[in-house]
């Protein structure tokens, strides 16, 4: 396996507030055997407030073992929810496709398909790239020419709606606190889907605990009445935030690599550089990842264990399982064959 990590941005691309030194990013994972492969793009949730890492390895490495080249996409987010992120995270997916898509033959993905797959906030930004794809201009004209559209796209307990069921902390750190009318519109996502919009592939669990299962239905519903191509699986029981639910997930083997903005994000916050940061958010900062010695915020410490199913960015406790948890989550651990089946139909 070879892997590497790249900036999608070039120097004087990207301009996010508050980014605190961060650079949207992919962590590659592709095979050298010599072979062209179809390509998977793996975009984590995380609220809109941090990318976290309990869906980015571990999935990856699952489609890596099924025979497809793969990246991680570490996108923009603000863990300070300090200012709105706008169209940055689904300007980033976009240059993501497009720098790929650029280097297919270096990558090993030459005539081959581009997948992406999204959990729940991240699961937003590949849909918001889904439906809007037209609408996204690269600054670059050498990107810009590049077609920004994925082959598929699967939708692992999406944010979908900024509507009655949507994910109220997404929304807040993606539009921001106003709730302004056209972004509340644009990022409602059932609401953009035309025939035109690539093939989806959504499952949840129908007691998910964080995004209402109703998000999932929404946009399955504008799918099939625009008559796009799609497959969606509703599983009885489990959390949100599952991921693959293998036995690195439920052990907490995962790296922390997704969590760098945070750290920059945290760090500057107790540098007192933050922007406009209220002081409310700073105090839950200091709490939320404190140093154990001293007692201060301390960004590298906590964030990976902390970020395992499901996602704790709202005071959640993880929950504890009597028996095996693979086994009990059996049905759930199906969803990555479901989703290959479904792929090679495209």
């Amino acid at each position: 396996m070879k892997c590497f990590r790249e900036n999608i941005w070039q120097e004087g691309e990207y301009n996010y507030k508050a980014a605190y030194g961060f650079t949207p990013n992919i962590r590659a994972y592709l095979h050298e055997d010599g072979v062209e492969h179809d390509c998977m793009i793996v975009v984590p949730g995380g609220g809109y407030c941090m990318v976290v890492p309990s869906e980015a390895q571990i999935p990856a490495i699952e489609f890596f073992d099924r025979g497809m080249n793969v990246f991680v996409l570490t996108y923009t987010s603000d863990i300070t929810m300090s200012v709105p992120l706008m169209f940055q995270p689904m300007n980033d997916a976009a240059r993501a496709v497009r720098f790929i898509r650029s280097r297919a033959s270096v990558y090993g993905i030459e005539g081959k398909k581009i997948f992406m797959c999204g959990f729940s906030a991240g699961a937003h930004v590949c849909g918001s790239l889904a439906v809007h794809y037209k609408d996204v201009k690269d600054p670059n004209p050498a990107y810009d020419t590049i077609n920004a559209r994925p082959d598929g796209v699967i939708l692992s307990y999406p944010v979908i709606t900024m509507g009655e069921f949507t994910h109220i902390y997404s929304m807040q750190a993606l539009i921001g606190y106003d709730e302004p009318a056209k972004e509340k519109e644009y990022f409602s996502l059932e609401k953009h889907v035309s025939e035109d919009t690539p093939p989806c592939f959504i499952w949840q669990t129908a007691d998910d605990n964080l995004v209402p299962v109703e998000n999932s239905y929404l946009f399955a519903k504008a799918l099939k009445e625009k008559g796009v191509y799609f497959a969606h699986y509703v599983f009885p029981r489990g959390f949100h935030g599952l991921s693959v639910p293998n036995a690195d997930f439920f052990k907490g083997n995962m790296p922390d690599f997704t969590m760098e903005q945070v750290e920059y994000a945290v760090e500057a916050v107790k540098a007192g550089r933050g922007i406009d940061v209220s002081e409310r958010r700073v105090k839950e900062l200091k709490e939320q990842f404190p140093d154990p010695v001293t007692g201060e915020a301390r960004a590298d410490e906590g964030l990976a264990g902390d970020s395992a199913a499901p996602e704790l960015q709202n005071g959640e406790s993880r929950p504890v399982f009597p028996g095996d948890p693979v086994k009990m989550f059996a049905d759930v651990g199906m969803w990555p064959e479901l989703a290959m089946a479904w792929m090679s139909r495209i």
